[in-house]
């Protein structure tokens, strides 16, 4: 077959630019070799938020004495919970289905897709050729090299969410996004647990403030945290498995690897179409996606950090217009937020107090505490904390951090200024409605003497 675009995968990239590709004229296949939808459907975003709503509802149910009302036998239907995500899962793999059927100009082919030469792609025996090759593989779990790691049953971000029955206790290998959501999801389902990293804090990308945060929110939920310690073997027990870090022996019943992502390249015979790897795997691209062959682009996550939904999202919207020759817009410069959806949860945009330093920019940092804001004390929701840089000079704002309660919607203001190239004044002289979560990001603002009311 030949065709303009061949799309490998079906992930948040693949999907829309295969459609808006075909309904602008060009004649596009689209090949999957899983489960339509990639890792945001299947294994991440939909299924993982649906579980993490699950479990703040019943901490909530079992805390809200706080508040006043009284609540007795609180239990958790673990199976029903687990049924819940799996519709919700379902829901959006048939409105990807439907998405890609029936669309005039689109082909979808099911089946592994790998380069066998330049711009040539064969699918279960079939060769087909394009002018214009995207690689939207994906990701998968990375595997630690640990001492006897492979004899022991281990669960990853995708079994762990197949699990029918709820784990007496539950070790976490690793402090990151993934590990710090299913560890304090399975602690509020009423598993114990434990989380083990090799670095000083969860979530280590993260400035000291923000890591600590959560910390004291995890101790105080009874997640055990054994930071700064890296796990040298695991065995396998009678009962479950046994962790030796570097101070002692951590047990559970259950172990959840959680250790990060490698890309999917190693069976996509890249080195067939002279696509060229990282020493990670990655694909390698310029900032216009473009890929060391010619004709051969990349996007979403398996061309590296940031490994984002919607940064994926974004590839497939900046690529589009770079294939139409609508603009010469690429990837780098932009304003990316993430976040972390524990309670409460922790977002980001730009950099770090940490980071600024690093690049040795002139920088001031105002921290606040979550729990000064009235909306916060009102409700509750105090824990947390505001960290927001910003340039010493210009007063634009370099990067900002929230730890705290809706923080994944309060970052979008300073994302929406940063894009703006706007000066952090702006919401300083703003005016946030009273009471809001919103007046906490103007008062963390005003604590830095520049802003301060005289």
């Amino acid at each position: 077959m030949e065709a303009d675009v061949f799309i490998i995968g079906t992930g948040q990239a693949g999907v829309p630019l295969a459609t808006r590709l075909a309904a602008a004229g060009k004649r596009v296949v689209i090949a999957e070799r899983g489960e339509l939808g990639g890792t945001c459907v299947n294994t991440g975003c939909t299924p993982t938020k649906t579980l993490v709503a699950s479990a703040r509802a019943a901490h909530v149910a079992r805390t809200v004495g706080r508040l006043g009302v009284k609540t007795s036998g609180v239990e958790v239907d673990f199976p029903a919970v687990i049924a819940r995500k799996d519709r919700i899962v379902a829901q959006w793999q048939s409105g990807v289905t439907r998405r890609l059927s029936g669309v005039e100009r689109l082909t979808l082919l099911r089946g592994h897709a790998r380069f066998v030469d330049e711009r040539t792609v064969e699918v279960d025996g079939e060769r087909h050729h394009a002018k214009v090759v995207v690689i939207n593989t994906g990701c998968r779990p990375s595997r630690p090299p640990i001492e006897d790691l492979d004899s022991v049953p281990t669960l990853d971000n995708r079994t762990v969410m197949e699990l029918r029955a709820l784990p007496e206790h539950l070790l976490v290998l690793g402090g990151g996004y993934i590990g710090c959501e299913f560890g304090q999801m399975f602690r509020r389902f009423g598993s114990q647990v434990s989380v083990v990293d090799g670095n000083a804090h969860l979530l280590a990308r993260e400035d000291e403030a923000v890591s600590a945060a959560l910390e004291g929110v995890f101790r105080a939920e009874g997640i055990a945290l054994h930071l700064g310690q890296r796990p040298t073997r695991v065995t396998r027990e009678a009962n479950g498995v046994a962790m030796t870090v570097e101070k002692s022996v951590v047990r559970g019943s259950h172990l959840l690897v959680a250790t990060g992502r490698v890309p999917n390249t190693l069976d996509l015979g890249c080195d067939r179409a002279g696509v060229a790897l990282d020493a990670r795997g990655f694909v390698t691209t310029d900032g216009q996606y473009r890929t060391s062959a010619q004709g051969v682009y990349a996007v979403g996550d398996v061309a590296g950090e940031p490994q984002f939904t919607h940064v994926a999202w974004d590839d497939h919207r900046i690529l589009f217009d770079l294939l139409m020759g609508r603009s010469e817009r690429g990837r780098h410069h932009r304003v990316i937020p993430s976040v972390v959806f524990t309670d409460p949860q922790v977002a980001r945009v730009g950099l770090t107090a940490r980071e600024a330093k690093a690049q040795g920019l002139r920088h001031e940092v105002a921290t606040y505490p979550f729990g000064h804001v009235a909306r916060a004390i009102e409700v509750d929701e105090t824990a947390g904390v505001h960290e927001e840089v910003i340039d010493h000079d210009t007063e634009r704002l370099l990067g900002a951090s929230i730890v705290g309660a809706e923080a994944g919607e309060l970052i979008h203001v300073f994302g929406a200024l940063m894009q703006a190239g706007a000066s952090a004044r702006h919401l300083v002289d703003g005016e946030a409605a009273h009471p809001t979560f919103c007046e906490g990001l103007q008062s963390a603002l005003m604590s830095l003497p520049r802003f301060a009311l005289g």
